[in-house]
């Protein structure tokens, strides 16, 4: 069951609405929430949902064995435990295949892999429970002793299979004592509507003219150098808008049940340098890893290369057990590197050239994160760099480009803080933004159903994850 989907919108949600504020006591919703994210997560993993209370039951069990044991020097050996076990468990499904079939394969080691399908949302809610129990380890939040309330934390299904990374810590008084306002409502309600439209109008198109136009090349044949651009740029907006928008609609139904999740995009296309960039893309991946394994390395204090090249080889190995996401993640790593040790202060005192190689770099990061496969990679960039001899544009690319020539500039002005800024002054009381904001939705949602209806499967690119 996805967000963008018939099932959802028309029935599944409607009725948790009808259950969570129709009840008479209010320490019932969360039990509400609870069965409605289990119900929501077994619709497609009707197995594996078992995989996610076991790895919510390892971390509240051993958040609670280390409450017990205060400041005995035992305590660390609670979070080993769940270290191993959620990262052991997270190996087993998503990197087992790709270690029997790569690595090992490699150094002549034959061992069985693991064949079975991988649960979906697994590196985003082991990643979530791990921070539950590493928290109270350091003392940044109370141990929690109820486990339902934990496993509603885990479960939560507005944010469960694909972010953002939501910390116990940061919601933890929410899970006990929130207030849902008919304001937070409709917050939430316009934030979840500009999502949905983020995915089902701008997301879905440019998957499909990215997908037009670079799949020739994955099929061996050639790739004009227009077509290659073009591609790599659709794609670079496809990713934002399915991810960015995923994000608005998670913190769009956390805001209507009375959770306020951080926001996980700061409009990352207008960065001037690949340090600002990753500030503003996923920032709770980036800020997971910043806290829990860049800074106890010893941070910008200490190591600091080695800091980051371990980081970044973990942060594209988390996106996927493939080549392709090892070497982007390494890719960024090292430009990281290069910036701060020598390109940075180039950056810094020429701003706008600063942006728009930035703007090149992610491009083409988006690209090695697209092809998953290496010789499809190496023929988009030989393509992209113009080193095949193809012509410049063909009939397919001309006519995915001028199809989509009026969507590009709301691509391109979508990605910045514009149309919020001029929104705020042309509608500067209430009473204009109220009027506005509802006609925006119901124009938005209503386009939005029309373009759903026929789709039976609508999913977002980061449930793979």
């Amino acid at each position: 069951m996805v967000f963008s989907g018939i099932v959802f919108l028309g029935l599944f949600f409607p009725a948790v609405l009808l259950l969570y504020f129709g009840l008479p006591f209010r320490k019932w919703r969360n039990y509400v929430l609870l069965a409605a994210s289990l119900l929501f997560y077994a619709w497609g993993e009707p197995l594996w949902v078992l995989a996610m209370i076991f790895t919510s039951a390892v971390d509240f069990i051993n958040g609670k064995w280390i409450g017990k044991l205060g400041e005995s020097k035992y305590r660390k050996w609670p979070l080993i435990l769940s270290l191993v076990l959620d990262l052991g468990i997270l190996m087993i499904f998503k990197y087992s295949g790709f270690f029997a079939g790569e690595i090992f394969k490699l150094a002549g080691v034959q061992i069985p892999a693991w064949n079975r399908p991988m649960p979906i949302g697994i590196s985003f809610y082991t990643f979530q429970s791990l921070s539950y129990t590493l928290d109270v380890y350091r003392g940044k939040t109370k141990v929690q002793h109820n486990f339902l309330y934990y496993l509603m934390y885990v479960s939560m299904f507005p944010q469960l299979v694909a972010g953002p990374i939501v910390r116990y810590a940061d919601i933890a008084a929410q899970i006990e004592d929130r207030q849902e306002t008919t304001e937070g409502f409709w917050q939430g309600a316009l934030r979840f509507t500009v999502g949905m439209g983020k995915k089902v109008i701008l997301a879905n198109n440019a998957g499909k003219a990215a997908t037009a136009l670079l799949s020739p090349a994955l099929a061996g044949g050639h790739l004009p150098v227009a077509n290659a651009w073009l591609g790599a740029i659709f794609y670079t907006f496809q990713i934002y808008y399915d991810f960015a928008g995923y994000s608005d609609m998670a913190i769009g139904l956390g805001k209507i049940f009375g959770f306020d999740y951080k926001e996980n995009f700061n409009y990352p296309y207008i960065a001037r340098s690949i340090t600002d960039f990753w500030r503003r893309w996923h920032i709770s991946l980036s800020s997971f890893f910043r806290d829990y394994v860049y800074i106890p390395l010893g941070g910008n204090r200490h190591h600091l290369y080695r800091n980051i090249f371990v980081v970044w080889a973990l942060t594209g190995l988390w996106h996927g057990a493939s080549w392709n996401f090892i070497l982007w993640g390494l890719y960024y790593g090292l430009l990281l590197i290069l910036e701060k040790s020598f390109f940075g202060k180039y950056w810094e005192k020429w701003k706008i050239l600063g942006h728009l190689v930035t703007i090149l770099l992610f491009i083409y990061g988006w690209v090695i994160f697209y092809c998953t496969d290496l010789s499809f990679l190496s023929r988009v960039t030989r393509s992209l760099l113009g080193l095949d001899g193809n012509r410049w544009i063909d009939l397919n690319g001309q006519t995915w480009f001028l199809s989509n020539l009026w969507i590009l500039p709301i691509y391109i002005i979508g990605s910045t803080p514009y149309p919020k800024l001029v929104a705020g002054r042309l509608f500067a009381t209430e009473k204009a933004r109220d009027i506005a904001g509802s006609l925006f939705v119901l124009a938005i949602f209503a386009i939005s159903l029309v373009l759903l209806v026929g789709q039976t499967y609508n999913p977002f690119l980061y449930f793979r994850f």
